[in-house]
């Protein structure tokens, strides 16, 4: 069955986990049937199901793409409605973890679903031979488990089990859907406890606590060790549980106790401390409860973060610990960590040495490759590096001798790589270290092209400081921004102009893609702050013309630009993609013009496309007003899509621009759509626009006073909507005449430079620079 032909999908149990697979699978565009019990007495015998979805619609972050996807889920119960399963293509089990309700309900089904329809569970502690255990073989053929991690749009890990008996087609479709449609990671892994990414992840954890326990660490100073230095996400161990919950440790670690054999490691750090008994008893289970390990203190009205004393129970201020092994592993690296001596290094090198050896010591039982126990860490746990990467950073031979030196025992899959690495690059291709002692290619899916791939075996066509030019094939050249945040500076825009005059000289066209976490935080701001030190305006106009210039140069070129971005597109970043000839975002996309925030207008065409675009839209009212007020109401707000899908609501996305779910596959979809426009490709046509000038700008200062009287804006965010009002009314004009973009654009720029001088606005600067965060003054 290939993957266009799984179209419905049932969800059977509608609890958190349950109701979030369900609402995921609406985002990749299927119907679903959400099936749970019927209480007793219940008059709605739907209710569970149906309050489930509509409790998707309020949840944040939030489950669903659009809210729109909420219909794509009908709501049912397991005594009425099982038939209706007879036509899904896939059906996920995500009830209570008891095997006798689990295989009772595989019966049910069994009597139900059409033949080759796949059933998966969602368990994460009961093995796939003991839920297949007694079941119709024809049952087991289609039978995975299919483990998701929580929450499932954000959490791009898939984990499948698939037994001796699984049809290998079973395992494909649903393994392409869930890749093509989902977005997913998928890791493929053996039917042994924890799976690959809660069996080590569990176990690092553990081991996390239960040392800095046994040290006396103060906890800022462990999620401060275990976190950015090692490439773990900041929240590090502590915050991380307070996060999952508190609660559902003893029940996850309890499971693995009673999974593993003897022998396993973990049963040597396996305890149930008597602090966090209390903790939970006391209803601190973490951020869902009262707090956890840290917890805001609201007494007085105030708002005070504090973190748990280990040894003594008691809450104190939390305070941000300084720690020289920190700012080691900045200048060089984790393994300048792990070796220092202060007693944080020696927390790190405790907890990260028995990790890292636990899961070398795991390959071949979890998984028979590296590569799939790194990116189960990088997707489940959102390491950047997996296990096997960051030992390669740390250097095996140094971590063997250290682990030999330490008393531990070193692994054989550490001892077989000897003086080499576990990845290596072999005449432009990754290779990965096997149990055998050999190295293999790394195998992508089909479809799947990494600009970190290509890099491996090229030098870029053009480069600097904060960008880069790649020849990525077929005549496509590809702009990567490699800047801090990917922040937007003269240097991106000058090799942008670079690649504009490269493009006609041999190839077809431009992709604007990179490989970091955000396509663009937006503009350097930082500039602005310059200029006002030194009163040196003159350099942020010429970097406001300078943007304006290479914007409209990139939207007029004889060859199609295609931008592809994923994660946050703001600011300027988000301009770009409105002067592209077209977008392929990832589906996780957040974009929006917020310049506001930061006391300005959009700067480098903003205004402009925005006016435009509302005034194409076909679903917009008749006359010069609605395009104004649309984008006045979207810019001034600094609305932000959560999504691509909502991107095309405020229209950052056209209704032809692509989405692309899988992260992996989101440049070879905007190369492709690059090669499609290059067919006969035309620049658009510069085009002229009627604004209706003082009436409007009127109209539009009059609702800002409003909002100003009634509490609901501050001083300066009028100044700043007034000064956006007189952009997009066209300012002087008068309905009767046509407006260019170059006079919009001179009206962007002159806005934006009188608002850039203010003293609030350079307030505002300088507080976004320190703290990440807008001021509101």
């Amino acid at each position: 069955m290939p993957v266009s032909e799984i179209k419905k999908v049932g969800v059977i149990g509608a609890g958190v986990m349950g109701a979030a697979i369900a609402a995921h699978m609406a985002n990749g565009g299927v119907d679903v049937v959400l099936l749970d019990i019927v209480p007793e007495g219940a008059e709605d015998r739907n209710v569970i199901a149906a309050s489930a979805i509509q409790k998707l619609l309020k949840t944040q972050p939030a489950a669903l793409m659009h809210k729109s996807f909420a219909r794509r889920i009908v709501p049912g119960n397991l005594e009425d409605h099982l038939d209706r399963l007879a036509d899904c293509d896939w059906i996920v089990e995500a009830v209570i973890e008891r095997l006798d309700i689990k295989q009772d309900l595989y019966r049910k089904i069994a009597a139900v679903r059409r033949p080759g329809a796949v059933i998966s569970s969602n368990t994460s502690t009961l093995p796939l031979h003991r839920l297949t255990e007694g079941l119709p073989q024809d049952l087991c053929q289609d039978f995975l488990i299919t483990h998701f991690f929580n929450p499932p749009r954000y959490m791009r890990l898939l984990e499948i089990v698939a037994g001796p008996t699984a049809r290998p087609e079973t395992v494909e479709k649903v393994r392409a859907f869930a890749d093509e449609r989902l977005g997913k990671g998928v890791v493929m892994c053996k039917d042994t406890p924890g799976f690959i990414a809660n069996r080590i992840g569990i176990f690092w954890l553990q081991c996390a606590v239960v040392t800095a326990m046994e040290q006396n660490l103060p906890i800022e100073e462990a999620d401060a060790v275990i976190g950015r230095p090692l490439g773990i996400p900041k929240t590090g161990v502590f915050a991380l549980l307070d996060m999952v919950g508190l609660d559902l440790m003893p029940h996850v670690l309890g499971s693995m106790a009673e999974s593993l054999p003897t022998e396993d490691p973990f049963h040597a750090i396996y305890q149930e401390p008597a602090l966090i008994k209390k903790l939970i008893a006391d209803g601190y289970t973490g951020r869902k409860g009262k707090g956890g390990f840290y917890r805001l203190n609201r007494d007085g009205g105030g708002k005070v973060k504090e973190a748990l004393d280990l040894s003594s129970g008691d809450y104190r201020v939390s305070e941000k610990p300084k720690l020289a092994s920190v700012a080691a592993a900045k200048k060089e690296g984790p393994r300048a960590l792990l070796a220092h001596d202060d007693r944080s290094g020696r927390y790190a090198w405790s907890v990260m040495s028995r990790t890292l050896a636990y899961a070398a010591s795991l390959v071949p039982e979890i998984s028979d490759d590296i590569p799939a126990v790194d990116e189960a860490m990088r997707l489940g746990f959102n390491w950047d590096m997996g296990p096997f990467e960051l030992m390669d950073k740390i250097g095996p031979a140094w971590f063997a001798q250290r682990l030999e030196a330490d008393g531990q025992k070193v692994p054989s899959l550490l001892k077989a790589a000897g003086e080499g690495t576990f990845y290596q690059d072999q005449n432009g291709r990754l290779t990965a270290f096997g149990t055998d002692g050999a190295y293999h290619p790394v195998k992508r899916p089909a479809g799947v092209l990494l600009l970190a791939d290509i890099k491996r075996g090229a030098a870029p066509v053009a480069g600097n400081g904060s960008a880069s030019l790649w020849d990525v094939g077929d005549g496509v050249l590809c702009l990567e921004f490699h800047s801090k945040m990917n922040s937007l500076d003269f240097k991106i825009l000058f090799l942008l102009r670079k690649a504009l005059k490269l493009v006609p000289q041999g190839y077809r066209g431009l992709v604007v893609y990179n490989e970091g976490s955000n396509f663009s935080v937006g503009a350097n701001i930082g500039l602005l702050l310059i200029a006002a030190k030194v009163k040196a305006w003159f350099l942020a106009e010429w970097m406001v013309r300078l943007g304006q210039n290479t914007y409209r140069d990139m939207k007029y070129a004889p060859f199609p630009v295609v931008v592809a971005p994923s994660g946050m597109a703001l600011g300027g970043g988000c301009e770009m993609m409105l002067h592209a000839d077209g977008v392929q975002a990832h589906g996780e996309t957040y974009c929006g013009l917020v310049e506001v925030g930061v006391g300005v207008v959009p700067g480098w065409g903003g205004c402009k496309e925005m006016l435009w675009r509302w005034a194409k839209s076909k679903k917009r009212p008749g006359g010069p007003m609605p395009p104004v007020i649309k984008s006045f109401e979207t810019i001034s707000m600094a609305q932000v899509a959560k999504s691509a899908h909502e991107a095309k609501d405020l229209l950052f996305l056209r209704p032809e621009d692509g989405i692309t779910m899988n992260r992996d596959r989101l440049l070879a979809g905007a190369k492709a759509k690059v090669l499609a426009l290059a067919e006969g490709y035309t620049p658009p046509a510069q085009e002229t626009i009627q604004l209706p000038g003082r009436s409007a700008l009127a109209a539009m200062q009059m609702a800002v006073d409003g909002f100003m009287k009634n509490g609901k804006a501050l001083p300066h965010d009028g100044v700043v909507s007034k000064g956006l009002a007189r952009v997009l009314s066209g300012g002087d004009t008068d309905v009767t005449e046509t407006v260019s973009e170059r006079e919009i654009l001179d009206l962007e720029r002159s806005v934006f430079m009188k608002l850039a001088r203010h003293p609030d606005s350079i307030a505002r600067v300088s507080h976004m620079l320190k703290t990440g965060k807008p001021l509101r003054n």
